[in-house]
């Protein structure tokens, strides 16, 4: 049977290894949370530590992270 959209997309998410930096949780840590390809990708851009800081900032606030687009465009290649 084939799935739907939504399931397909739901089924490669749930595949790739989704982590922080450090492998600790994020609700801990306050470390941003992306795929480990985009964490090592960010991580050689030297970007993983912005991504980090805005994503403690936005926890202070108690909103969502709204990355820049330098970052958004690395992650969007591993998602």
């Amino acid at each position: 049977m084939k799935l739907k959209k939504s399931q397909q997309n739901l089924k490669n998410w749930t595949q790739q290894d989704w982590r922080t930096g450090s492998g600790k949780k994020s609700s801990d840590t306050g470390e941003a949370y992306f795929p480990a390809a985009a964490v090592a990708a960010l991580k050689k851009a030297g970007l993983y530590d912005d991504a980090v800081r805005i994503k403690k900032a936005a926890m202070r606030a108690g909103k969502n992270a709204v990355y820049p687009e330098r970052i958004r465009k690395i992650v969007r290649q591993y998602r």
